[in-house]
């Protein structure tokens, strides 16, 4: 992907840095989960102030980044290709938080 693809990118607080282009993004929010579509704003703050990251169990390259919107939270699917950057491969509400190796705990 080049540079000039990305809609935006954000450091975590483990120090990777997850992207998405705007095509991407716009496929998140109209076919794979339409209801995110009003939280582009709350991603964006989940991928940089989560509550909590856990691993995936089916993936350890695949992290869950989630914050609390009160009963729901927002999931932020992220992979992390490298130690330092990676990008999302969905974000979705959820009322529970999936099962993985939590890694993050915000304090």
């Amino acid at each position: 992907m080049a540079s000039g693809d990305v809609y935006f990118k954000i450091k975590t607080p483990l120090g990777v840095i997850i992207r998405t282009t705007k095509k991407y993004w716009q496929t998140i929010i109209t076919i794979k989960h339409p209801s995110i579509s009003k939280y582009e704003k709350e991603v964006r703050v989940t991928l940089k102030s989560p509550d909590r990251i856990s691993k995936s169990k089916q993936d350890k390259r695949v992290h869950l980044y989630y914050k609390s919107l009160g009963k729901l939270n927002i999931c932020v699917v992220a992979d992390h290709v490298t130690e330092t950057e990676g990008y999302i491969i969905t974000a979705y509400l959820t009322d529970r938080i999936k099962e993985g190796e939590q890694i993050y705990v915000k304090s």
